[in-house]
């Protein structure tokens, strides 16, 4: 059986909901490597952000971003080449960014969604495949 693996951050914004996010995981079986940040303090999102994207491009696994809005985490992680990191707020936004964009790491806004919504969200971009097809050439093209 082949190891389900997937790396997730914050920064404190997204704390909580990543410490729920992660037994979420946990609970449907998932390893959970978890890189920060390990308390609700104050700290800067990209530190964590470079750190997951760092890891799912080493691993070749999916990730999850957390922050208050979603959107400084997803901007620094696709600042990585190889990364195609989306923010969602619904289940059908984290469906499509696997399908049509084959997105390695998902990104949520901790504080403008529900902790149900975001295991929804979680479970949709866990069991949707990436599409390919007339997608392909998309995808391909967001790198140059």
């Amino acid at each position: 059986m082949v190891e389900k693996r997937i790396v997730i951050g914050s920064d404190h914004a997204g704390y909580d909901l990543k410490e729920k996010v992660k037994d979420h995981l946990e609970k449907i079986g998932y390893t959970v490597e978890d890189k920060g940040v390990h308390q609700a303090e104050r700290t800067d999102y990209p530190r964590y952000a470079h750190a997951v994207s760092e890891r799912v491009l080493e691993t070749a696994c999916l990730g999850v971003l957390i922050c208050g809005s979603g959107n400084g985490v997803c901007m620094t992680a696709n600042k990585h080449k190889g990364i195609r990191a989306a923010l969602v707020w619904t289940e059908e936004l984290a469906m499509l960014a696997r399908a049509h964009n084959n997105a390695n790491i998902l990104c949520l806004p901790a504080r403008f969604i529900r902790e149900e919504d975001a295991y929804d969200m979680m479970d949709s971009f866990l069991q949707t495949s990436f599409e390919g097809g007339r997608h392909e050439q998309r995808v391909a093209a967001i790198n140059g």
